[in-house]
């Protein structure tokens, strides 16, 4: 939970501070008035990292620096952004003690619920592979780390298929298999991920949706996870001169999917309007439950001009799931927010 923050040259923010209720606290104001800066500082603030631009984004343009402060009931977080060197860096204090990055059991569990997040089951595959990942790195430890390797491994190797075979010369194989046992553990973690999730999503979905319509995840991965980083290890031998031509690396868990079945039809191509948003809904209820099960503590929820896409009944139902979770609603109308939390809400305007 997060009593108070104060941001300063934080994106449209020169100098503001909020009171912060421990229940649902509705962010209210019209188009381009800082709602969204809002919640992605508490982002920031809580897990590290801000889901839609780099650090030097974050600065106001005509300054060096950002903070963002805040107290929680077991002391005081601050994030500092820096760009007085070429590149914006960040550093947190957690109750007096510096930080270059936010460990696993320093962030604050955390579960957004953005306007992008309703193309999930019909947008990008890297998508579904970022949904997986960044709940990954909230509940397994040293998933963040992994993930890491991984991209750095994949890069690197990337970079010797565009130079070539005569000056890549021996060292692809050491990226090889680098990759294959990376992406073997990724792809473990993946999987164990979607068998937890699928433990649950049919009935919460039939639940929500007052339907008998089952749901089921799916991760298609390229292998089984027990022969993964042997297999994937085999491939990246096989075709090299495939992924020469190419100048990628096309096998790995990098280029694999999350499908969802609903009904035995695939939901990407067959879901409508009020079906994508139940299983987006069940998904991210599903994710408050594992990081409250996984972190032994109350998730924060921000819900980012999405409470307006739900119609009355998924709103209800929302609502009453919301009960004892500490919840920031963003939103240009307050009154259809606040007619399902009646006088318990916390108002906090904005301006233009």
């Amino acid at each position: 939970m997060i009593t108070d923050i104060r941001l300063q040259h934080f994106r449209s923010y020169k100098d503001a501070a909020f009171e912060l209720s421990r229940g649902v606290n509705i962010v209210v104001g019209p188009n381009a008035s800082g709602k969204t800066n809002l919640l992605e500082a508490l982002l920031v603030l809580a897990r590290g990292t801000s889901y839609r631009a780099g650090s030097d984004e974050l600065i106001q343009f005509d300054k060096l620096w950002a903070r963002v402060d805040a107290h929680t009931p077991t002391g005081q977080r601050t994030v500092k952004i820096d760009r007085h060197n070429a590149q914006a860096k960040k550093a947190f204090e957690i109750n007096g003690k510096s930080l270059s990055r936010l460990p696993m059991e320093q962030t604050i569990p955390t579960v957004l619920f953005e306007p992008q997040h309703l193309q999930l089951l019909t947008g990008r595959p890297d998508m579904r592979r970022d949904y997986l990942d960044d709940l990954l790195e909230q509940t397994a430890l040293g998933y963040a780390k992994l993930r890491r390797d991984y991209r750095r491994a994949l890069s690197q190797r990337n970079a010797l298929l565009k130079k070539g075979p005569t000056t890549a010369g021996n060292q692809l194989f050491a990226w090889n298999i680098r990759l294959s046992e990376l992406g073997g553990q990724i792809a473990t973690q993946r999987h164990k991920l979607v068998e937890s999730l699928n433990q649950q999503i049919d009935e919460l979905y039939k639940r929500l949706s007052n339907s008998r319509t089952g749901v089921e995840l799916r991760y298609n991965g390229f292998w089984e996870p027990s022969q993964y980083s042997s297999q994937l290890l085999r491939k990246l031998e096989e075709n090299t001169d495939l992924d020469y031509a190419r100048g990628f690396t096309a096998y790995g868990p990098h280029r694999e999917d999350l499908s969802i079945t609903l009904g035995r039809h695939e939901a990407q191509g067959t879901a409508s309007r009020g079906e994508t948003r139940t299983i987006l809904m069940a998904l991210k209820m599903l994710e408050l439950q594992m990081l409250e099960e996984a972190r032994s503590q109350k998730p924060l929820l921000l819900l980012d001009d999405v409470f307006s896409e739900l119609d009355g009944a998924r709103r209800r139902a929302l609502t009453e799931f919301l009960s004892g979770y500490q919840t920031f609603i963003t939103t240009t109308d307050a009154d259809i927010v606040t007619r399902q939390f009646a006088s318990k809400a916390n108002i906090i305007p904005t301006k233009s």
